[in-house]
């Protein structure tokens, strides 16, 4: 049986469909079974992050109303073999229900270890739908006042429904944090209270495919603490301590 995780943060450009995609590509290569599903009905973007949008022939939509088999909809990644993504779809001409996306989960929970449900932004029906499907949750924060608070929001209404609450920080800029121009990712889990889970640094890669294989090491630590229990944290600050660190920070901001 499948371990049901919604990705949220209750605002967007937090990262939470980034990260869904590259936690996704780490626990594949673990050689474990993985279905990204996207849940951000009429704002997709889970298929083009992971680079399938020319692959779609089927979507959640068409599970639901019964157009297909639930493995019709699957789409293969061409890195990963055990890793599927499950498309939404643009324009949904009718409500999709709590129900009806639970009952697709049921079918396929047996086919693999993950399922990864990509939330909607904001608080409201898309994203109690997501979270009503999932029995944990991984909430995203970025380092900054107003993502801590969304965050705090966030957590405090997946609480109300007894919902395991993990956090990833993610665009730590380990430069900044060292010259103390942004909170670090430890002083965000003290101030929210929760599991920590995982820090994802800053990517200076800007391109079209978000699957960001420069930060591999800080996914596939991230997805060590999951499927483990483990509570390490990739370290994007220490090198920006010191003597040498000054200057590599120095370096960054003339850059």
């Amino acid at each position: 049986m499948a371990r049901i995780i919604v990705i949220t943060s209750g605002k967007g450009g937090a990262g939470k469909t980034t990260i869904c995609a590259n936690l996704g590509l780490a626990l594949a290569r673990k050689n474990l079974r993985v279905l990204l599903m996207d849940l951000d009905i009429g704002l997709n973007n889970l298929d083009v992050v992971m680079n399938v949008e020319d692959k779609v022939v089927y979507d959640l939509i068409d599970v639901v109303e019964n157009r297909c088999r639930p493995s019709q909809a699957f789409i293969q990644d061409d890195e990963e073999p055990t890793l599927y993504v499950m498309p939404s779809c643009k324009i949904a001409k009718r409500q999709v229900s709590s129900d009806a996306v639970k009952k697709v989960i049921r079918r396929v929970s047996d086919s693999f270890d993950y399922v990864l449900v990509d939330c909607p932004a904001g608080l409201d029906v898309g994203f109690r739908r997501a979270v009503n499907c999932a029995n944990e949750a991984i909430v995203v924060v970025t380092p900054h006042l107003s993502g801590v608070r969304d965050a705090d929001k966030t957590i405090a209404e997946l609480n109300a429904q007894d919902i395991s609450v993990n956090v990833v920080v993610n665009r730590v800029r380990g430069d900044l944090v060292a010259g103390g121009e942004m909170l670090s990712a430890f002083e965000v889990f003290s101030v929210l209270g929760q599991t920590s889970l995982g820090i994802i640094p800053e990517s200076d890669d800007v391109n079209c495919n978000l699957r960001l294989h420069a930060k591999r090491k800080a996914f596939d630590v991230l997805a060590d603490n999951l499927h483990n229990g483990t509570f390490d944290m990739y370290d994007c600050v220490s090198r920006y301590n010191g003597l040498l660190g000054r200057w590599r920070r120095k370096l960054k901001k003339n850059v």
